[in-house]
């Protein structure tokens, strides 16, 4: 974390000094106003010149990485990771040796890591991000299998003319449930439960089909 004090006439003079040495926008720093300094008698003697302390804040990518990189040591985990921004989430991609337990059993490890990890970094930001945490393509793996479970539960439930509530997933997963069975002529879908805990309900449409 970069922080430098500066000294000026006036608080936004030294403010502004700051700001060129650091090489950074208004917007990317937290200011303390050390002392407001003051003018002295007359305008001439006595006069204290105003002090601030300029701390860059740290971004998104930077409080992830860190937050991530005491996780695994503190697991002792061999894994390595990318962080990139796309389409209004962060996404971090894990590789390496110990990838297979950062996963778990369907998924829940990294589910749970990736909540922690939503949960502490939107804890230091000022404005919330969205974080989705990935290990060697499980998501894209886990994607076309929850495709295959919404078409499948699809054709019980309109087999039996009885809804069925899925497990508890992640919003994400959620969406890929609703997104596979919105124009299906046989059930319709919903979510139900608070979070950690929320389900899809996959629910029989009368007449349908």
């Amino acid at each position: 974390m970069k922080e430098i004090v500066t000294e000026g006439s006036t608080v936004d003079e030294a403010v502004q000094i700051a700001l060129e040495k650091l090489k950074v926008s208004h917007d990317q720093v937290d200011i303390d106003v050390l002392e407001s300094g003051s003018r002295g008698f007359l305008g001439l003697i006595g006069g204290k010149q105003a002090r601030v302390r300029v701390t860059v804040k740290e971004s998104p990518k930077e409080i992830i990485a860190e937050f991530l990189n005491d996780v695994l040591k503190a697991l002792e985990f061999d894994a390595d990771f990318h962080i990139y921004y796309l389409d209004g989430y962060w996404h971090v991609d894990f590789e390496g040796e110990d990838v297979r337990f950062l996963i778990g059993r369907r998924g829940k490890t990294l589910n749970s890591l990736q909540m922690l990890t939503n949960l502490s970094v939107n804890n230091k930001l000022e404005e919330k991000i969205k974080i989705i945490l990935d290990a060697e393509g499980y998501r894209e793996r886990r994607e076309e299998s929850l495709r295959r479970l919404a078409r499948k539960t699809a054709e019980r439930v309109y087999r039996t003319k009885k809804d069925i509530m899925l497990e508890p997933m992640t919003p994400q997963e959620r969406r890929i449930i609703h997104l596979e069975l919105q124009n299906s002529d046989i059930v319709t879908t919903t979510s139900r439960g608070d979070e950690p805990y929320r389900k899809v309900v996959v629910c029989y449409r009368p007449g349908g089909a």
